[in-house]
């Protein structure tokens, strides 16, 4: 079976963990002790406060809201599912990039009373600029306004016309009931005028096309392995995980941001020698040559090569409340490799509601904008929108050690 990874997003109490919940617990994917506990703790309206699998931190218990990302797993006959539940108050903003880094699909609940509000624009924005491909409006709460037909098609027209001119791929839009279970695993007897698919049979029949092996060799070296004993006195191996594309014994390669070259000699799994290796195998690859190459530097194929510069020109979602202004300096991690960096220049803010570019001297927590930034020496990248691996970094402040900053490679300025 393969897997499909998901994240959830919406406004405070849009029903969020209560869908997981229903998920979880309609696919019979919840053990019974999980099941008694609950049982236990508290009820909404007489039935299980399904919430509890999902909100597990006892701050969110005593609050009634998701605060930290959240994952769960469960299966169907059908497919294998990874479901990431985002927090839903703006202070959090941060925490659902992190759940959305790697999720192929994004499930965006908006409460059928209140329609399309900042939060869903927010939401919406991020899951465009982290190239989420497909996107399904959950309009809940579909029992509070009489499951009416009118009200879903204009939550609908609503969203349609804000997120013309986001980038996704798939976009599909499902009534709901997260409390009731209505069209979430099994079809709503009291909405027969919807004629689609439920959410899991939506979740279950959606083709994937993320394939790391189509994109351009990248191997980050996350280790070098020098035994130096007398039985491998010589020995000299890379070690690491194919970030994308496919290595093959006797391929030219060239080491970067160095320049120099070699060719596979052999590339080694935990168990024995294989004649290639493809994202995400984690390998140790030999090289015909000894060359200077230490954890940072990244091996790709000798024709397919990245760009290599100081000079960096990305897309940022800002996690600090100290604001950044340009100056600034930090720690920029990026696969396996850190080097000091400088922020030049904010070249704009986006308005999420309007998608506008605004003119900025710095970034306040939770707000996004372009940024240009200058490392310390040059490092390999993809921009983000053809290597989503590759061309994503995080800035660390060096004090403090926090992450303050999440980027999406542009490219080089």
């Amino acid at each position: 079976m393969d897997l499909l990874r998901f994240i959830t997003a919406g406004s405070v109490d849009d029903g969020k963990s209560t869908l997981i919940g229903r998920l979880l617990y309609d696919s019979k994917s919840v053990f019974q002790d999980q099941l008694e506990a609950i049982e236990k703790t508290g009820q909404v309206n007489g039935q299980i406060n399904l919430a509890l699998l999902t909100d597990g931190l006892k701050a969110e218990r005593e609050q009634g809201i998701t605060i930290d990302v959240a994952y769960k797993y469960f299966s169907t006959p059908k497919r294998k599912f990874i479901i990431a539940d985002a927090p839903g108050h703006i202070q959090y903003t941060r925490n659902m990039v992190t759940g959305a880094s790697n999720s192929e699909l994004a499930i965006i609940l908006i409460d059928s009373r209140k329609g399309v509000i900042e939060q869903t624009y927010r939401h919406s924005y991020i899951a465009s600029l982290l190239k989420i491909p497909h996107v399904v409006i959950c309009v809940n709460k579909m029992d509070l306004v009489d499951f009416s037909k009118e009200r879903f098609e204009e939550i609908v027209e609503d969203y349609k016309n804000f997120a013309s001119d986001l980038d996704f791929k798939g976009l599909e839009f499902i009534p709901i009931s997260a409390l009731n279970g209505d069209n979430v695993v099994d079809a709503s007897p009291n909405m027969t005028w919807w004629k689609g698919k439920t959410l899991l049979g939506y979740l279950e029949d959606l083709e994937i096309e993320v394939d790391e092996t189509k994109h351009e060799p990248r191997f980050p070296v996350q280790y070098v392995i020098r035994p130096q004993t007398e039985e491998h006195h010589d020995y000299r191996g890379y070690a690491g995980q194919v970030r994308s594309g496919v290595f093959k014994k006797g391929d030219d390669i060239a080491v970067l941001p160095s320049g120099l070259r070699s060719k596979i000699k052999s590339i080694l799994t935990y168990e024995r020698e294989v004649e290639e290796a493809f994202a995400p195998m984690s390998v140790t690859i030999l090289l015909e040559d000894e060359i200077d190459i230490s954890r940072g530097d990244m091996i790709v194929t000798d024709k397919h090569q990245p760009v290599v510069s100081q000079d960096i020109e990305a897309e940022l979602c800002w996690m600090d409340a100290k604001s950044l202004v340009p100056g600034n300096k930090y720690l920029l991690r990026q696969t396996t490799g850190s080097v000091k960096s400088a922020v030049k220049e904010i070249s704009f803010r986006i308005d999420i509601q309007t998608h506008e570019k605004l003119g900025s001297s710095q970034l306040a927590l939770n707000e996004i904008g372009r940024i240009k930034i200058r490392t310390a020496k040059p490092i390999a990248f993809d921009s983000y929108s053809e290597n989503r691996g590759t061309g994503s970094f995080v800035l660390v402040d060096e004090g403090t050690n926090n992450t303050v900053g999440a980027g999406m490679i542009v490219g080089a300025y």
